[in-house]
């Protein structure tokens, strides 16, 4: 079981984990042990989410997130499996508690009558210095 917060736990069937030989340094330990972890959360089939959520989620993942509607997360920083795996794990919680607040609205508004008349300002002053640099016409 995984806490998200204290409405939403994830169950462990929504989890799996898969450990992999890693890259980079660590001698002949990288050669012999498994220490990164590939973290696959099955978010689409999830119950405790949310369309919305999910929507969201989605964006957030990425690349991360599979065809089959999962977020496959790989963590492959420390030489330690345990260490790997609550890197992973804790990636997952922060990108679903960023996936559940809303985006705010944007409301529309108006532009002050400073703000207009700053902007006619500038282009009558901008129109000005354009119209000097025409080619005179002749006045025959």
């Amino acid at each position: 079981m995984l806490h998200i917060t204290d409405a939403i736990q994830i169950a462990d069937w929504e989890l799996s984990e898969q450990f992999v030989r890693a890259s980079g340094p660590g001698g002949q330990n990288v050669n012999k042990v498994s220490t990164a972890v590939e973290l696959r959360f099955e978010a689409e089939r999830s119950p405790h989410l949310t369309p919305a959520v999910k929507a969201r989620l989605k964006r957030l993942a990425g690349r991360r997130w599979t065809n089959e509607g999962a977020i496959v997360i790989q963590a492959e920083e420390t030489r330690s499996q345990a260490q790997n795996r609550e890197l992973a794990r804790e990636r997952l919680v922060e990108m679903i508690r960023e996936a559940l607040i809303p985006p705010k609205r944007r409301l529309a508004t108006k532009p002050t009558y400073g703000s207009i008349q700053r902007r006619l300002v500038a282009k009558k002053v901008r129109s000005g210095v354009k119209s000097t640099r025409q080619v005179p016409e002749d006045e025959d």
